[in-house]
């Protein structure tokens, strides 16, 4: 066999892995790649959560809030956004919708939740949380 028809073996599965890789990462996550638009960043945070063993991981952060994910297969998927805030020095209080209640000395956040995949839920807290106690993962 020549250096040429190596060459071509070789791209040809570096092509098939690729296609499998892609295939493997629609069929996964499916409608959820585009729901929260660019799906760069939520990949990579997915990857980085399953790999650490951490309980969630950051994805994005805006002006007003941070994005997390962590996994929804447990007893308690809000177990992660919980201990959290637990962490933060807020209580939990109550659940209304998607909507975490915490509160501390008076005052009164909600932590929105929304399920990202079959896999994988996303929360958002707002950005004064984070002032508090800095520790993200």
């Amino acid at each position: 066999m020549n250096v040429g028809d190596r060459m071509k073996r070789l791209l040809a599965i570096l092509t098939v892995i690729l296609v499998l890789t892609v295939g493997f990462i629609g069929l996964k996550f499916g409608s959820a790649l585009t729901q929260e638009g660019n799906p760069v960043p939520y990949l990579k945070a997915i990857i980085q959560y399953e790999l650490s063993g951490v309980s969630f991981k950051e994805v994005v952060e805006n002006q007003y809030h941070i994005r997390y994910v962590s996994g929804s297969k447990e007893q308690d998927p809000y177990r992660p956004v919980k201990d959290f805030m637990k962490n933060h020095g807020w209580a939990f209080k109550e659940q209304i919708g998607s909507g975490l209640v915490f509160v501390k000395d008076g005052g009164r956040v909600t932590v929105e939740t929304r399920q990202y995949s079959e896999s994988y839920d996303l929360w958002d807290v707002p950005k004064e949380i984070e002032g508090s106690n800095n520790t993200r993962e």
